[in-house]
């Protein structure tokens, strides 16, 4: 069992401590992001009934998991659910025993990766369910994502809600336009840029380098710059670790350190909410981050972002998504996976119940447009985008188009971002971008033992 698992992408808001919810009850309904029952869905419902209970590290929010519960309520007024909410780190911790004795959930969360690896034997296989909601192609009314990282050995183990890319950073615009700099979008120019905000007194770029999550994914982007495709191409075993083009950008990765790219202290930095709250209180200009943050662009999301990052009196800022500079000679491609998906305990004593509940939130309109409005994950079902019209964004012509132009760019996305590796493989990365950073190995060294350790962890090699 690999206990060793993370949540790569935290929402800013802190981590709750366990909580129930149960509806019957009164939801406090987001205006923009309320979604209404109609008709035609009313007749879908079945006639199940009871209670489920749904265990989870997401929603982080109670508000919107209450908002899930109550429109679901409306078609199903006979299904009570009840959301437990488990802190990541606790996860394994709680599912696990749970699982296995017999009084585990009715459902629960699954991410692509060591999760599906570890979880996928107590899931129902999902297949036959979407298949009944969507129809007989349900594979192509959904993101890609949502199938490849919940499959395990041909049993789609969990129903994606919505799926996460990365590989773009973001950029507070107004400290652009204050010291009138435009994004960069090469190596050469990034470098300009930081020499720029730091003469200033400003901070240019942070991210947190002290565990390896978002760590990899600069790692990633920068070798899709340098070499398309090679990243998963080692992520498969078609490639090395050790190929010349994984050195080639840990070297790139090196220069960020000693050029002035990367913030002093990186290393001892955590993404959230280290780095979070740095670029969210405007002491630095660029994070790399991904499709999660849109819900700063958001009046509502980055007011409490910010407040939760310590401002006290929040004037929400410009946040812009840019494509990652092209620091290796391409253009750097995006990378993604489902988020998270809901799977059906085999154990479950109301499985008719909690395949309703499944199928209202992954596969109707009314529960993917609810997930959609939130600018948080992107919808599994491809039919379904943001309703602009009752979302208020912060600076609705400047980032409008920007977060509609990254939406459709991500539609043609083939690259995973978690779930070829291993929690071993994640720390191998780990040490090796460190040490490299740090100078205590130089990019072949770490190359290498990054190989080697992939090889350890019983990563298989064409």
């Amino acid at each position: 069992m690999r206990h060793h698992v993370r949540l790569r992408r935290l929402r800013p808001l802190a981590l709750l401590a366990s909580a129930c919810i149960a509806l019957p009850m009164a939801a406090q309904v987001n205006a923009g992001a309320s979604v209404k029952a109609g008709a035609a869905h009313a007749r879908r419902a079945s006639s199940a009934s009871g209670t489920i209970n749904w265990w989870g590290w997401t929603p982080t929010d109670s508000t919107l998991a209450n908002d899930e519960i109550a429109q679901f309520h409306k078609v199903y007024p006979h299904i009570t659910v009840k959301f437990k909410l488990i802190t990541i780190a606790n996860w394994v911790t709680a599912l696990r025993p749970a699982l296995v004795s017999g009084a585990g959930p009715d459902i629960f969360e699954m991410q692509p990766g060591a999760y599906v690896t570890e979880f996928n034997s107590f899931a129902t296989n999902m297949a036959p369910v979407m298949k009944q909601a969507l129809g007989a192609n349900w594979q192509s009314k959904i993101a890609p994502s949502g199938v490849s990282g919940l499959t395990y050995n041909g049993k789609l183990t969990a129903a994606s809600v919505g799926s996460v890319y990365a590989g773009m950073l973001w950029i507070n615009q107004q400290l652009f336009a204050k010291y009138k700099l435009t994004p960069p979008k090469t190596l050469s120019q990034w470098v300009s840029d930081c020499k720029v905000f730091t003469s200033h007194g400003e901070g240019c770029f942070v991210q947190g380098n002290a565990t390896e999550g978002f760590l990899q994914d600069t790692l990633q982007s920068i070798t899709n710059s340098v070499q398309p495709g090679l990243w998963t191409e080692a992520s498969k075993g078609t490639a090395k670790w050790s190929s010349p083009g994984i050195v080639k950008a840990l070297t790139v990765w090196k220069q960020l350190f000693s050029n002035g790219v990367m913030q002093a202290g990186s290393l001892g930095y955590q993404q959230y909410p280290d780095a979070n709250n740095a670029f969210l209180t405007g002491k630095y200009a660029m994070i790399m981050m991904g499709t999660w943050y849109m819900q700063n662009v958001t009046t509502a999301g980055m007011t409490s972002a910010m407040q939760a990052a310590g401002v006290t009196n929040p004037k929400p800022f410009t946040a812009l998504p840019i494509a990652f500079p092209n620091v290796g000679g391409h253009p750097s491609a995006l990378y993604g996976d489902a988020d998270y998906g809901l799977a059906i305990y085999n154990r479950s004593k109301n499985i008719a119940a909690a395949e309703d509940f499944v199928k209202w939130l992954a596969t109707s309109s009314e529960g993917q447009q609810y997930v959609a409005n939130q600018l948080d994950d992107l919808p599994s079902l491809r039919s379904i985008d943001p309703n602009f019209g009752a979302i208020q964004l912060v600076n609705r012509a400047a980032q409008q188009g920007a977060i509609q132009n990254l939406i459709k760019s991500v539609g043609s996305v083939t690259q995973p971002r978690e779930s070829l590796l291993s929690a071993d493989v994640q720390n191998a990365i780990l040490t090796a971008a460190q040490s490299v950073a740090s100078g205590s190995a130089s990019p072949q060294a770490a190359a290498d033992t990054l190989q080697k350790a992939a090889v350890a962890a019983g990563e298989k090699f064409k």
